[in-house]
């Protein structure tokens, strides 16, 4: 396969190739089928910005488009990158303007036929309840400046203490909805302001709530530990960090910019600008960036609880009936610092008790001599904290499948 005078390479039916050169530090590698390559190829240049993201220093093993690759900002949408810390750079462009935007699937009791007759009523409301478009604020109290970095600091578990949602709404958020090294002092008073009135709002573009009905169950199995069923009511949130997270991108693509030449160096597109992780200016963009990750968190959590009181009001229905709960918040435009080294790569995990408790949860996936290995080294190594992972055991619902496994250990 040829892009311009380019041999792209078939790893497997799956996966393509682009071979390093003319500057690139590693290959490129693209996730599609023989079909989406032929498209890529002829319709924007986002294998160029694949190759251009591989100039960038520091980077490691490969440079990666997924299967929804299309044209972006200096990164190709569906770009990822791995810089190493000590040599590597951060770009604004790799995490985007929409900080931290992602998707969080929230989970109810209902079956679609408790619901139809009333579905266009209960559309209506949410609509009224959950501001759209640009611009849009005021589905709360706009916050002062002290809230508002408070919101940066703790991210959803901000909303939580504030009445939106539930402490176990974390144990399912990506981060458990904050990124511990964010700095509130490296977002401009710009972004602060931006961001005030904007908690618990969708804004424009892609952006969306959606009610969904669960129609077709693939692995049963593992619906039911994710609590899910056919013909399940359900509620999927599209959003991120809003003007807050749009202003720090702009703000810092315009201080890396000027800090690349500084040191020397040299970018195959101006959009890639980008300066080393450890530099002030690296830093301080990483502190501004979790800051806006964390505002994206704390909006995903209170639009859920948004939603989750226009049911009950709109339903005549009481919260046990309802039983909204969230399945996951995952996002898709974000940088993070990983800490542990997983066959050569550095990755972040959760800590031992929410990782045992996991283990639990998906042991018939896994694998129940696994599971009991695992908890029988965590005990020897004193890796974790009974009444932690008693908590988490009964989170995740597994508290009366562990107990008796528990009590034989200790």
């Amino acid at each position: 396969m040829q892009y311009k005078n380019i041999t792209i390479k078939q790893i497997h039916a799956n996966l393509y190739e682009i071979p390093a050169h003319d500057g690139m530090q590693v290959p490129g590698r693209i996730y599609a089928s023989e079909k989406m390559m032929h498209s890529i190829i002829s319709e924007d240049e986002s294998i160029k910005q694949v190759i251009n993201v591989a100039h960038l220093p520091g980077i490691r093993k490969f440079s990666l488009g997924m299967p929804d690759i299309h044209w972006g900002y200096g990164f190709p949408i569906g770009g990822v990158a791995a810089t190493d810390y000590n040599d590597g750079v951060i770009s604004p462009g790799g995490v985007g303007y929409d900080i931290n935007c992602g998707v969080r699937l929230a989970r109810t009791a209902l079956h679609k036929d408790e619901v139809i007759s009333k579905i266009d009523r209960l559309i209506t409301n949410l609509f009224n309840r959950i501001p759209t478009g640009v611009g849009s604020e005021g589905a709360i109290r706009k916050l002062n400046e002290k809230e508002m970095k408070n919101v940066l600091v703790k991210g959803a578990e901000w909303a939580v203490n504030q009445g939106f949602g539930h402490t176990e709404d974390l144990i399912y958020t990506e981060e458990q909805g904050q990124l511990s090294w964010a700095d509130p002092d490296q977002v401009s008073k710009r972004a602060l302001e931006r961001g005030k009135s904007q908690l618990g709002t969708l804004g424009s573009g892609n952006h969306f709530l959606e009610i969904d009905v669960v129609d077709t169950v693939y692995l049963p199995r593992e619906a039911e530990e994710l609590g899910l069923f056919f013909g399940q009511i359900v509620l999927m949130i599209h959003t991120g960090s809003r003007g807050c997270g749009y202003q720090i991108c702009d703000d810092f693509l315009k201080i890396l910019g000027s800090a690349a030449p500084t040191y020397g160096i040299k970018l195959p597109d101006r959009q890639l600008a980008c300066a080393p992780i450890r530099s002030q200016q690296g830093q301080a963009y990483l502190g501004a960036m979790a800051s806006a990750a964390n505002f994206a968190w704390a909006n995903r959590q209170v639009i859920m609880d948004l939603a989750r009181r226009t049911l009950i009001e709109t339903l005549s229905i009481s919260d046990q009936s309802l039983d909204f709960r969230l399945v996951y918040d995952v996002c898709h435009n974000i940088a993070k610092i990983e800490q542990h080294e997983i066959d050569g790569v550095m990755i972040r995990i959760y800590n031992p008790e929410k990782t045992l408790a996991d283990c639990f949860k998906f042991r018939n996936k896994i694998g129940m001599d696994i599971v009991l290995e695992a908890l029988k080294l965590s005990r020897e190594r004193k890796r974790f904290r009974t009444d932690a992972l008693l908590e988490y055991a009964r989170i995740c619902r597994v508290d009366k499948v562990m107990k008796p496994y528990l009590e034989a250990l200790l």
